[in-house]
């Protein structure tokens, strides 16, 4: 019974300093913040304790960017917020954009033409150079398989055939295949042969442009150099025998899969008169590329 008394005695007087201690936890928290009156200062007189927290700041807007409900300057809030206008404005921009494209797809279309056209040449400033095996050989392809223009002006060719109804093949689209690969069979055989006899021979395969001035001279050149080219000296003018010999060849080879009622001299003759045609024609565009590319607004 006396264990149970000091027990007992011992939980009170425990409980006793527990609250004496709590009290005066409270009065020195209490007492380490200076008491604020109801206007949120302090009594003492000082400054109420500052945070150590930046105030929050408001990032600025991208330089160039206008807010979304702000209009743009020299256009009023209604106008800005209207979305009649906002498609008018899009629409135009589209506008002169689709402008702008389609203006550079017709120059660089002008461009690709006149390449096409004109093929491999030496310009007016250039030094003529004798060429190599495999500069010759880079050129052949160029002009006879690898560039559009080695087909582009057969199917032109083609079509002219197709409309004179000419060699005596059917109509439709049939005939005009026929055609067209009647006249590349002959075109691959003639620039063949001419490649390997200006080979053998020497002679220069390229244009040259006239250094000359005036549109006389000019187009004299053009058609003569149809007929001559320069020999491995690249001064000394030759006759174009292997070009006419392979247009000839071409011709011969083209009546073997022709109507059985084409002649073989006819045809070869055709070929030859064909390449004095063309190939003075080809010669006169490239020599005034220039100029008529800046009648079309090429550069």
């Amino acid at each position: 019974m006396r264990l149970g008394i000091a027990l007992g005695g011992g939980v009170y007087c425990g409980l006793l300093m527990a609250c004496v201690l709590a009290v005066r936890g409270v009065g020195w928290a209490q007492a380490s913040e200076p008491a604020q009156n109801q206007s949120g200062q302090s009594q003492a007189g000082e400054a109420p304790p500052q945070s150590t927290q930046a105030p929050e700041q408001k990032l600025p807007d991208a330089p160039g960017e206008a807010k979304p409900d702000e209009p743009k300057p020299g256009e009023s809030k209604k106008e800005s917020a209207n979305p009649v206008l906002q498609v008018g404005d899009k629409t135009k921009q589209a506008v002169g954009l689709t402008k702008g494209a389609a203006v550079s797809g017709v120059m660089k279309a002008r461009d690709w033409e006149s390449g096409v056209i004109a093929g491999v040449y030496v310009g007016k400033n250039r030094k003529l150079v004798t060429l190599t095996a495999e500069q010759r050989k880079e050129i052949y392809f160029r002009q006879t398989l690898t560039t559009p223009g080695a087909y582009g002006k057969r199917m032109f060719g083609a079509l002219i055939d197709q409309a004179r109804g000419v060699p005596a093949w059917q109509g439709g689209i049939g005939g005009y295949g026929e055609r067209w690969a009647s006249r590349q069979g002959q075109f691959i055989t003639a620039n063949t042969i001419a490649a390997l006899g200006n080979a053998k021979l020497g002679y220069e395969v390229r244009y040259d442009k006239c250094k000359c001035e005036g549109f006389g001279p000019r187009a004299k050149h053009a058609i003569l150099r149809n007929f001559l080219t320069y020999n491995r000296t690249e001064t000394e003018l030759r006759p174009q025998w292997a070009l006419y010999g392979g247009a000839f060849a071409g011709g011969l080879v083209a009546t073997t899969w022709k109507p059985s009622s084409q002649s073989y001299l006819v045809n070869a003759g055709w070929g030859v008169v064909g390449q004095a045609a063309y190939g003075a024609l080809l010669n006169f565009v490239t020599e005034f590329g220039t100029e008529i590319n800046r009648k079309q607004g090429v550069k």
